[in-house]
């Protein structure tokens, strides 16, 4: 149960852990793990927490929806994995969270939650998953390359069809998932991101989201 108390914590937090993005990005990984954590003393980062503290309040509600999602991944990675296995579970399962929301909110994927998760995929399935370090490489190749080409016929009409971030995130999805997998969460994630879009009434919006989940409904059933 620790794993899930853990998660639940974390998932409080991240409504706000995004909302912290929005004041320094872009940014540099380097200025973004400083800025993240530093405990900002000016009058202007005052007025900030003043303007925080009000802003928590209408974040209650959200914050405790990303925490009840988070309880609940953990709830079902625990179910089926060891204490050892469930330490990378609880990693994903916040920073896939994390990602969906500063991706929701700021139309970003962060190199400095990317890239750390895409390295994460192959020691994962180094020690815990059951995915060879090849098949994570292609895998992770092909998660870059293929919206990238998939892409290309779109370039002149609509150039932001698909973000650096997103390509690097399915990237780092499929070193997690292994091919197969990923081609899954592909699909699913399109799916998703249909429903968002028909229930919104609209053609763009952050692909994050619909990532986020697909790669932890398919991290479920690996």
């Amino acid at each position: 149960m620790i794993f899930v108390l853990l998660a639940f914590l974390g998932g409080l937090f991240i409504p706000h852990f995004a909302r912290r993005f929005a004041k320094f990005m872009p940014a540099s990984p380097a200025e973004a793990v400083f800025y993240a954590f530093y405990p900002c003393k000016s009058l202007k980062c005052k007025q900030f927490k003043e303007k925080f503290l009000i802003l928590r309040k209408s974040y209650r509600w959200r914050s405790f929806m990303f925490a009840l999602a988070a309880a609940v991944f953990m709830v079902l990675f625990v179910w089926k994995s060891s204490s050892f296995q469930s330490v990378w579970y609880l990693i994903f399962v916040l920073v896939a969270l994390s990602l969906a929301e500063i991706d929701f909110r700021l139309k970003i994927l962060p190199d400095i939650l990317v890239v750390p998760l895409l390295i994460l995929g192959f020691g994962f399935n180094l020690y815990v998953g059951n995915v060879s370090m090849n098949e994570c490489f292609w895998a992770a190749l092909i998660g870059y390359i293929l919206p990238i080409v998939a892409s290309l016929p779109f370039v002149m009409s609509k150039p932001d069809a698909m973000g650096g971030g997103d390509v690097k995130y399915l990237a780092a999805i499929g070193a997690w998932l292994g091919v197969q997998n990923l081609f899954y969460a592909i699909i699913l994630s399109c799916f998703l991101f249909i429903i968002y879009a028909l229930i919104k009434k609209t053609r763009a919006g952050a692909y994050g989201p619909a990532l986020s989940l697909a790669a932890l409904v398919l991290l479920l059933f690996m």
